[in-house]
């Protein structure tokens, strides 16, 4: 990552703090996170075209990316019990803006609209070619650390950042192969909607 780069994952977790423990509004957190995401990318003019985005060469790593990413809900529903998940998070969401008129407008917007952002800022601007594991992996999987704190056991945060540095990793490496953002995006997609919609179920 050049120097340059450096603040955009700076201001990123920045947003999310602000929007969790200061403002408390996940509304606030999730819009106020694009927003950073976008006034560090008019800043550093990244070379990366927007139209990344739309490209994949080869179908099969968009019928992998959304099988995959599919099992992200199931795995949370079916371990749901092993998290350690507080007893009042429903409260806490609530306290967050997530009532039962919100969230199906606030599951939509992330589901829809988050994974654009997110994969052309992580794996497209900050990404990297390499093989191997990256630093841009760790930054982008530990700001969830946040967003988990106080509603898991500390365990259950480590394991959870953990499969994420594993998931930005592979959404990387299918970039990477694909030649494009567009697998990786639809990977995402259905992984944020999976999640969330089993956060609502659970917590009805």
């Amino acid at each position: 990552m050049s120097d340059k780069k450096w603040p955009a994952p700076i201001l990123s977790y920045l947003a999310v703090w602000a929007g969790l423990f200061f403002f408390k509004n996940a509304w606030f957190t999730l819009i106020g996170f694009h927003i950073a995401i976008l006034l560090i990318l008019v800043f550093i003019r990244p070379n990366i075209p927007i139209n990344l985005l739309l490209k994949s060469k080869h179908p099969k790593w968009i019928l992998f990316s959304v099988l995959f990413c599919s099992t992200s809900g199931i795995g949370l529903y079916l371990l749901w019990n092993m998290f350690g998940i507080v007893p009042d998070l429903s409260a806490q969401l609530r306290t967050i803006g997530l009532h039962s008129s919100s969230w199906f407008g606030f599951i939509a917007y992330f589901s829809l609209i988050n994974p654009w952002i997110e994969e052309y800022f992580w794996r497209g601007v900050l990404g990297s070619g390499t093989k191997n594991l990256h630093l841009v992996d760790v930054v982008y999987a530990s700001y969830h650390a946040l967003i988990l704190w106080g509603k898991v056991h500390p365990l259950s945060i480590i394991f959870a950042v953990t499969v994420l540095v594993s998931a930005g990793w592979l959404w990387r490496q299918i970039s990477r192969l694909d030649r494009g953002l567009l697998a990786a995006v639809l990977g995402h997609m259905i992984a944020d909607f999976s999640i969330l919609m089993v956060i609502r179920w659970m917590c009805l």
